[in-house]
């Protein structure tokens, strides 16, 4: 079956095969006699038509029509580089530039196939024929191109500007519907003011308020107010050791959202009203309301700290000036000004002040609140400044040997004295309920809550107990930029005093600075401030006005000491300056040290005047114990030359006809038991025995019994009075 199958299907394919061939000859004659084709490509093409490709032939024709592509493509690009290159070259006739582009042929000049002729003159008109319009294709299309460029470069810039213009209105519009980019009030302050406290510096500039609106204005005044106090408060009284961070954290958040002046007067309300009770309050609860003080004086600035020690220091002064014993809220408010000393708010400048004013007044209160005083800080006090508690110790013994029996119970007296002999001595075990691991312990966390977050390298408030009382009268100057309400210009009978500046001066005082060489505007002006002053308290007033710092402040003392020297006679007017300057800082004090080791060293070069200035000088000094015995201790006892001799022997006689018997002891006291200070105490008794007592007559009896009073002081060395 399969035979017979296959044969049958073969005939039936020839016979369509030969249809198809008879088919495609009529058309092949039909074409040939229509168009003029040859027989054998036309035979061609019916076998291309006829015959079935293989895939060969096919892959061949695609990879040949891809090469034809790629090269239509380079050739189009090679065309469009050299139309570039024709626009941008100058037209090489004049005639040429007339040729209209319409003249030219639609067809590319590659495009154009002239017919095949026989005839060689057709040929060559067909040559010239091509050449003159590949001559004006050049230098016409170059001519009209950039025009129509020009003009669609108008046109699409003209449409990119509406469009603009359009989008622009259409932002515009929803800007406005969002609310964006409203006008700002000029009037506000900014942002960065309001953080920082600011904002109270124009509330009187504010616009006019109507009288039936003003209660409303201060309604809602007191409403804000009445909510800081309350949230206030609330922080307070949860304040304790364990959530000290996160109660410091939440008040300072307060200071940044709030005027810090509101901040500063309900804290300071809060806070006295805690601690300050007519029962005494325990310890621990004032270390840590006054640990909050001290974060909050190291985190926030320095007016939080110097805002409420103004206002403990000015109801402390109160208290104590009324003398009431029932209560105790002096106890308290001394307790917390010994823990704000502890937590490094106030400098121990402030301690030692309140500490001489209850020893001045030494009643039997004062002298609980100095046993009080001491037992929270009197081993800090002999840490920073031994030698002003030895001297507080001193004056403590003096005025209790003298006014000590005027007290019914004498055993509060000996128990004060035998405390600060436990100072002096370093002993706590004599000190009953003494226990400094609670303020340590505190102190650690303060650290660690203060680090790194600090205002400052010392944040410490160096201000007197005098300073702070005066502050409403003299201004706070331990406060940047604080107001001042004292003093009022108007109906003032005395002239306020003036910024200090040299063109304020005479001609005449002026023209005596530069003869006393005052070289620089700080000499100057210091020097003019001492010459025109009414007296020294003027001087000084005026000299701490003028603000100097470091070397500055320094030159206060080089001038002072100069003027003084430059006398033809000597002016007391100028060692109480000077002493009054030594008692204000001990910055101060170091300085005449060094300034007075200078003048030792220049001894044999000054003049009889200037020798005898400085003798009566240093005699006052040493008189007021503004400076100790130990500014002698750069005189080189094994070495003394003459113009030393001389300086010494005055000063000592001087001293020694001068001055009392228990100040003399004092004076002298001051140096001994110091080991530092051996070879000056061993050489100032050689010397006394050696040149002053041989050279003095022997009815001069005055001056050998304080010499011997003075070698006696000097050798008195008391283990339990040594520190």
């Amino acid at each position: 079956m399969k035979p017979k199958f296959q044969r049958k299907g073969g005939g039936r394919g020839r016979q369509s095969r030969e249809k198809l061939h008879k088919f495609m000859v009529s058309v092949q004659n039909f074409v040939r006699t229509e168009t003029g084709q040859d027989e054998a490509e036309s035979r061609a093409h019916v076998e291309r038509l006829v015959r079935r490709k293989s895939r060969k032939e096919m892959r061949k024709e695609k990879r040949k029509m891809k090469k034809n592509k790629k090269k239509a493509k380079q050739e189009a690009e090679a065309r469009r580089r050299k139309k570039e290159v024709e626009a941008k070259q100058p037209p090489l006739e004049e005639s040429n530039r007339g040729v209209s582009v319409e003249a030219a042929p639609q067809t590319p000049p590659a495009a154009v196939k002239p017919e095949p002729s026989s005839n060689p003159a057709g040929a060559e008109l067909g040559v010239e024929k091509k050449k003159q319009l590949k001559r004006k294709v050049r230098f016409e299309e170059p001519a009209a191109q950039p025009e129509k460029k020009v003009k669609v470069q108008v046109m699409r810039k003209k449409a990119l500007m509406e469009a603009n213009e359009v989008e622009d209105r259409e932002i515009r519009k929803l800007e406005k519907r969002l609310g964006l980019h409203k006008r700002r009030n000029k009037k506000s302050l900014p942002q960065s003011f309001i953080s920082d406290g600011l904002d109270y510096s124009g509330e009187t500039a504010g616009k006019y308020v109507p009288p039936h609106l003003r209660d409303a204005v201060d309604s809602r005044r007191r409403a804000e107010l009445e909510r800081l106090r309350r949230n206030l408060k609330g922080l307070i009284n949860r304040l304790s050791e364990a959530n000290m961070s996160s109660i410091s954290g939440q008040v300072e958040d307060m200071y940044m959202s709030n005027s810090r002046k509101d901040m500063n007067q309900v804290l300071t309300e809060i806070l006295m009203a805690a601690c300050v009770t007519p029962a005494l309050m325990p310890d621990r609860l004032l270390m840590e309301h006054m640990l909050l003080v001290s974060v909050l004086h190291h985190t926030v600035g320095l007016e939080v700290g110097a805002h409420f020690l103004e206002a403990v220091v000015r109801r402390f002064d109160e208290t104590q000036r009324d003398g009431s014993v029932e209560g105790k809220e002096c106890s308290n408010l001394a307790s917390m000004m010994a823990h704000m000393y502890n937590f490094q708010v106030v400098h121990s400048l402030l301690l030692f002040d309140v500490l001489r004013r209850l020893l001045k007044s030494f009643t039997p209160q004062d002298v609980e609140l100095t046993l009080l005083l001491l037992r929270n800080v009197g081993f800090s006090l002999r840490k920073d400044d031994p030698l002003g508690l030895k001297e507080l110790i001193s004056e403590a013994q003096r005025k209790a040997s003298a006014e000590g029996q005027r007290f019914s119970d004498q055993t509060r007296v000996r128990f004060m004295l035998e405390t600060m002999l436990a100072l002096k001595n370093n002993d706590m075990r004599k000190i009953p309920g003494y226990d400094p691991e609670p303020v340590e312990r505190l102190k650690k966390l303060q650290r660690t809550l203060v680090q790194n977050r600090s205002s400052g390298t010392d944040v410490k408030l160096r201000v007197s107990l005098e300073n702070l009382l005066e502050a409403q009268r003299v201004g706070r100057w331990w406060i940047v930029g604080s107001s001042w309400s004292g003093a009022p210009m108007i109906n003032e009978e005395k002239p306020t005093a003036q910024p200090v500046k040299g063109e304020q001066f005479s001609t005449k005082v002026l023209e005596l600075a530069r003869s006393q060489r005052m070289n620089t505007d700080v000499r100057r002006n210091i020097f003019c401030v001492i010459m025109t002053s009414e007296d020294y308290l003027d001087a000084f007033e005026k000299l701490l006005r003028l603000g100097l710092k470091g070397q500055q402040e320094r030159d206060i003392v080089h001038v002072l000491l100069d003027c003084c020297l430059q006398e033809k006679k000597f002016n007391g007017f100028y060692a109480v300056l000077a002493e009054k300057f030594c008692a204000y800082d001990r910055r101060f004090q170091m300085t005449f040290q060094f300034c007075l080791w200078d003048k030792f060293k220049d001894l044999e070069n000054l003049s009889s005047s200037s020798f005898t200035n400085l003798v009566q000088m240093v005699t006052h000094l040493l008189t007021k114990n503004s400076l100790s015995l130990s500014i002698l201790k750069a005189i080189e006892f094994g070495e003394l030359d003459k113009p030393k001799v001389k300086f010494l022997r005055q000063i000592l006689s001087k001293l020694f006809q001068q001055t009392q018997d228990e100040d003399l002891a004092q004076i002298f006291s001051r140096v001994s038991g110091i080991p530092k200070l051996g070879m000056l105490c061993e050489g100032l008794k050689l010397f006394i025995q050696h040149f002053l007592l041989r050279s003095a007559q022997t009815e001069e009896t005055l001056l050998t019994t304080r010499a011997e009073v003075a070698i006696k002081a000097m050798e008195a060395r008391d283990a339990k009075l040594k520190l």
